[in-house]
């Protein structure tokens, strides 16, 4: 009984469970499940029969037996005639509350009484070297790439889409979807698609996703096989980086030039692909734009060594120096491509929808093995934004955003030149939503930015895209979308006096 009293305090039983906002029946439950589970109620002592310790910690005989008796459905205790004992639960479990190996190393651990090491419970290998470099309020500052201008989209509209499509959808709306994506989304993408990126597409070829991280694991594990190489630019999109090894690939990082992704002509034999990752529209993050005899020859190349190609065109909407280039999906019929789309940069990036388009020749089949992996839903959603592209609001939405974007990216640009304290080159200015900033060799990329996050900046060092560990850049990825053109002066000063500070 000693242990029994020490475990629940009777003295102040009923003042701790005030304390705790909890009933009596509730608070003695706890206490005895904590107290078995860290071995302070060992296995086989007997507890007090109902009405003796409802009398010890004043409370009813009601409230005793129903915390007994929830203990024993769950197995911590052992009720008969014979009394209420506890009950053994099993090696590692008494005592400390947790295994004995969880306190080592992957491969360390203390010795157990038969000489084996335990194994300490803990991520996947492949796990290792994956973080989250900023979170969803840093993502919201000054300077980070890739976030749209949020206070501009037209939220009333989108409002009023979203109660249309709710009204209009049944109980079948709440069950899980069609995996490929509701059909009237995949038609108004398709529709959107053939006329302003020229991409030969039906609505049966378009499959939507959460995203494109998510269309680039599918891709993946759709058209490679682990231990297949993937080639990927150099710098580079990190999260496909991060789907491409998730997926088992060996990654074969190709240097980017003036002129876009350039692997040399003999990599082909010596280091056949299975899959090609490629930005060509707008090269991320750099910037620079595919050449078509580029384009061309990857898609020759890509036809006589039996690889697909992955066409990431993530922000060609924005284009500052002319109307949106044409896809490369689109520049030959049956090119072995796959297109993907976000509207994370077009809309918003809680909608969390994206697309990708396959080819004909296996769109019917992927249909299927899509089905087994990715259970759709977000009926809803997907019927509104299907309602917003052909009501024609997405068209006028990106009209006034290549708009607001190109003055946002001439107010950077401008106080840069002014008020930037070295001569730096800018790179991927004439489209997208972010530009590239060189910086000097004595002044890394990645402190400036973890001084500047400090001071409520949020731009991202150039060496963070590098691809299978190679360096050879050192810059800002700044971005300008959701920074109103009036405040940039004053942010690039504040920029400018952390960079003094570190150089």
């Amino acid at each position: 009984m000693s242990e029994l009293f020490d475990v629940l305090n009777p003295p102040g039983f009923r003042a701790e469970a005030r304390a705790q906002g909890l009933t009596l029946q509730r608070a003695l439950y706890e206490a005895l499940k904590r107290g078995i589970v860290q071995g302070r109620l060992l296995p086989g002592a007997s507890l007090p029969g109902s009405r003796e310790l409802a009398q010890e910690l004043g409370m009813g005989r009601n409230g005793v037996v129903h915390a007994y008796e929830q203990l024993a459905t769950e197995g911590h205790l052992q009720c008969s005639r014979q009394g209420t004992v506890v009950a053994a639960l099993g090696a590692g479990v008494h005592g400390s509350g947790r295994a004995e190996g969880h306190t080592e190393g992957r491969k360390g651990g203390r010795a157990s009484a038969d000489g084996e090491r335990p194994r300490r419970a803990a991520l996947s290998r492949r796990s290792e070297g994956f973080h989250r470099l900023r979170d969803p309020a840093q993502e919201l500052l000054p300077f980070m790439p890739g976030i749209p201008a949020l206070d501009a989209f037209p939220i009333a509209q989108w409002d009023r889409l979203m109660a249309q499509s709710r009204r209009h959808s049944g109980s079948d709306a709440l069950c899980y979807r069609d995996p490929s994506g509701e059909p009237e989304l995949r038609q108004a993408i398709a529709t959107y698609l053939r006329a302003a990126r020229g991409v030969h597409a039906g609505a049966d070829q378009v499959f939507v996703t959460d995203g494109t991280q998510q269309a680039l694991e599918l891709c993946a594990r759709l058209l490679a096989d682990v231990g297949d190489t993937a080639w990927i630019e150099h710098p580079g999109y990190g999260g496909a980086r991060t789907a491409l090894l998730q997926a088992g690939l060996r990654l074969q990082p190709v240097t980017v030039d003036a002129e876009g992704i350039h692997p040399p002509e003999a990599w082909w034999a010596e280091r056949t692909p299975r899959l090609v990752y490629t930005t060509p529209s707008h090269q991320y993050p750099l910037g620079p734009t595919l050449t078509l005899a580029r384009r061309m020859q990857l898609i020759e190349q890509a036809r006589r060594h039996g690889c697909w190609l992955i066409e990431d065109d993530y922000d060609s909407e924005f284009r500052h120096d002319g109307p949106p280039l044409a896809a490369m999906q689109g520049q030959v019929q049956d090119a072995p491509v796959v297109y993907l789309g976000t509207f994370s940069k077009t809309v918003f990036p809680a909608l969390r929808t994206g697309f990708m388009v396959l080819p004909a020749a296996v769109a019917e089949q992927a249909a299927g093995v899509i089905g087994a992996w990715a259970p759709r839903g977000h009926a809803i959603a997907q019927r509104a934004l299907a309602s917003f592209i052909a009501e024609g609001h997405f068209t006028r939405h990106l009209r006034r955003m290549r708009q607001l974007y190109r003055g946002r990216q001439v107010a950077l640009r401008e106080a840069l030149a002014t008020h930037w304290p070295w001569p730096g080159e800018v790179l991927g200015a004439q489209a997208g939503m972010h530009l590239v900033l060189s910086l000097p060799e004595g002044l890394p990329d990645h402190a400036l930015c973890e001084a500047a996050l400090q001071q409520g900046l949020s731009p991202r060092p150039l060496t963070a895209y590098g691809t299978g560990g190679i360096g050879g850049f050192n810059g800002l990825v700044m971005g300008y979308a959701n920074t109103p053109a009036e405040t940039m002066v004053p942010l690039v000063r504040t920029l400018a006096s952390v960079a003094r500070s570190l150089a």
